[in-house]
């Protein structure tokens, strides 16, 4: 009789059905935002391995030196070739299409 009392209350006291768990949700949304925020300084602090860091340094490529690599090149005679779908058999697609085979596609 006694649990149902209580029941009976959580339901008609709107603080407890509707603000106790607001209050939980942004409590522990906080708690939540924190642990993952520190994620982000936490990968500032881990150190690469030299020979990867020297890697990465050595393959500097910016805007520029890539623009120059294909400011040359003409773009007049492309064709759009259509790519099979995930559903399509990509040998299948190519037998009916000579055109791709012939096409250099790099």
């Amino acid at each position: 009789m006694f649990a149902h009392a209580v029941k009976r209350a959580l339901r008609k006291n709107k603080t407890l059905r509707y603000g106790v768990p607001m209050l939980l949700l942004i409590v522990g949304g906080s708690f939540g935002l924190r642990e993952f925020s520190q994620i982000r300084y936490d990968a500032v602090k881990i150190k690469i391995d030299p020979e990867l860091e020297k890697k990465l340094k050595m393959n500097k490529v910016s805007l520029e030196s890539e623009y120059e690599k294909i400011k040359d090149s003409a773009f007049d005679d492309w064709k759009n070739i259509r790519g099979p779908r995930p559903w399509e058999d990509p040998d299948l697609l190519q037998r009916q299409n000579p055109e791709i085979r012939n096409t250099k596609t790099t």
